[in-house]
């Protein structure tokens, strides 16, 4: 098991070993995911890395026409 203390600001330092798990380097950013109790600490990537993840093969479309499909979406729910 793996402990770190906390200062009276409420900070702590990552251990050596969580960083190397995690890849992190001085500078990086991690998150916090608190579920039924239990804290998972991830690395934070950059929003960059989200570009082209989603495929759309289909012809282009105006905003309204998003605009429009988001409202029938939501009046469906």
């Amino acid at each position: 098991m793996i402990e770190s203390g906390v200062t009276a600001k409420g900070q702590t330092t990552l251990p050596k070993a969580v960083r190397e798990a995690l890849s992190v380097k001085p500078g990086d950013r991690v998150r916090y995911v608190i579920q039924d109790g239990e804290v998972r600490i991830l690395k934070a990537g950059p929003i960059d890395r989200l570009f082209g993840i989603l495929q759309y093969d289909g012809p282009p479309v105006s905003l309204e026409e998003m605009d429009q499909a988001v409202a029938e979406g939501a009046s469906d729910a």
